[in-house]
């Protein structure tokens, strides 16, 4: 067993101890890498915890509490990544970090009863599809709650389904629209909100969908793309892998510019290899008046590109 390991164990064997021995805490699971068989954790992962508790505020508000598990190098809170929740991220000694997400113990009742509602439905899959490992059970519902999440999700989100021929039009338009907004601020001398939307927005909101439809149209609707674009280098085509080396920019006009017309080429290409697997219309017209716009109103400032 390697330090590393040995260290999160220790951790996790601390932190049970500390949720067995507080009354307000009703349930602890692991989700995430180290709960998970395909991509199970390594030395990089981190530790994700679901935590029940009558009153998960206090958890946020205070950090007084989490020196009984370990010694914080920092800590804060920040939304989850699924979900419209919140959690306490910790930096424990040694560079041990954990997530911890304080769930109500009075909605996870109400889901006993009820069962799950449909706006939490679809959030489960991601979070407990790839596996749960329960560590604290004070009243036996854990178990039992997130597996009716997680059958939940799977009737609602799976398999992944194709885009309409409108979502799929919806996506390209909104990347050429805001190819021509890039350009602007570029030319304002914006660099900052130019770089920010070229390597931000119009990537992860715009460009990653694309990659997972292609992915999905080529391989079949079940093909795995995991989510927000975890392992990409494993599903992802590989001509579009080799593709983002230059689609990445620097706070230089010029390189801004490059990666620009590289994400526009790139994300052509996919959309409309995509568009002839569904049947659909690719907007040939409207792609070529912006490309046309974009290398008018956008000349190479230097050598650099």
């Amino acid at each position: 067993m390697s330090q590393d390991s040995a260290s999160w164990e220790r951790l996790i064997e601390r932190f049970e101890e500390w949720a067995l021995s507080r009354p307000d805490i009703r349930a602890a699971v692991i989700v995430g890498s180290r709960a998970r068989v395909d991509h199970a954790a390594d030395e990089w992962s981190d530790l994700d915890l679901l935590v029940i508790a009558t009153d998960p505020e206090r958890y946020l508000l205070s950090t007084d509490l989490i020196w009984d598990i370990g010694v914080p190098w920092l800590t804060f809170v920040e939304p989850t990544a699924v979900g419209d929740m919140k959690e306490r991220r910790v930096l424990f000694e040694g560079g041990l970090d954990v997530d911890l997400t304080f769930l109500p113990y009075s909605m996870i009742q109400q889901i006993v009863q009820d069962g799950v509602p449909p706006e939490l439905a679809h959030q489960g899959l991601d979070i407990f599809g790839r596996g749960v490992h329960v560590l604290v059970d004070k009243d036996g519902t854990a178990a039992q709650v997130f597996e009716m999440w997680k059958s939940a999700s799977t009737s609602v989100g799976a398999p992944p389904y194709s885009p309409t021929k409108s979502e799929f039009v919806e996506v390209i338009n909104d990347f050429l629209y805001h190819a021509v907004w890039t350009a602007k601020k570029l030319r304002r001398g914006e660099l900052w909100t130019a770089i920010g939307c070229c390597d931000n927005y119009m990537k992860w909101r715009l460009l990653l969908p694309m990659m997972e439809w292609h992915a999905r149209a080529t391989h079949g609707w079940d093909y795995d793309t995991w989510f927000k674009g975890r392992y990409l280098e494993e599903w992802a085509d590989p001509r579009a892998l080799e593709a983002l080396r230059d689609a990445f920019s620097q706070y230089d006009y010029d390189y801004i510019r490059r990666a620009l017309f590289a994400t526009m080429n790139l994300f052509r290409w996919l959309a409309m290899e995509t568009a002839e697997k569904l049947g659909y219309p690719y907007p040939t017209e409207a792609d070529k008046r912006v490309t046309e716009w974009l290398r008018s109103h956008l000349p190479i400032k230097s050598t650099k590109s």
